[in-house]
């Protein structure tokens, strides 16, 4: 419990502080020192997975292999370790209410739950995109009212046994054949150019 708890919130200080440090972002410019919103993108999608990889590796399959712990779906109510795409969607929670405004979450062509699907065509794009070429992230533009994001969408593999057993047996699972490394979906993030 209390591995769990100083691990989520070691997690989230070092992505709120990596939010805040590059509130100085421009699309593509380099202007007054401010940080291209690609490169942003980037750096805080190498945090952001690092941080997923190493709770799934080190916390999620650790303590599952020794017994200590299993991950579940409910773990609110089951006292489990969230599963590794909750503590990613967790920590994108919490990162919402600061001053950087940048946001990130999951989505998929296949999700288990039907609200981690593309919400938009600009999504559907970055995710066919990011399934033909998972080397790349595909970028795009986007506005949401009168303030415009770049919307940087990275491709989301299969790099756990968790992951692959859970989205293989869940029975909201629209897909059951996922192998290792294979692109499971995507982490979305929205990187805003008008602050």
């Amino acid at each position: 419990m209390m591995i769990r708890k100083s691990l989520v919130l070691g997690t989230v200080s070092l992505l709120l502080f990596t939010s805040v440090v590059y509130v100085g972002v421009s699309s593509g410019a380099k202007d007054a020192g401010g940080i291209p919103a690609e490169k942003v993108a980037d750096m805080l999608y190498a945090v952001i997975q690092s941080n997923r990889a190493f709770y799934a590796e080190h916390v999620v399959e650790r303590m599952q292999a020794k017994g200590a712990a299993v991950a579940s779906e409910n773990w609110r109510s089951e006292k489990s370790l969230p599963l590794p795409a909750q503590f990613l969607q967790e920590t994108a929670r919490l990162s919402v209410n600061s001053k950087a405004k940048v946001g990130y979450k999951l989505i998929s062509l296949w999700p288990i739950n039907k609200q981690n699907g593309p919400k938009s065509e600009s999504e559907q794009r970055g995710l066919m995109a990011t399934q033909q070429n998972p080397n790349r992230p595909y970028t795009e533009v986007v506005m949401n009212g009168p303030d415009s994001y770049l919307m940087a969408i990275y491709a989301d593999r299969a790099v756990s046994q968790a992951c692959i057993g859970c989205h293989n047996s869940h029975q909201d699972s629209p897909r059951h054949d996922f192998k290792q490394n294979d692109v499971m979906g995507a982490i979305m993030i929205m990187v805003p150019l008008n602050l």
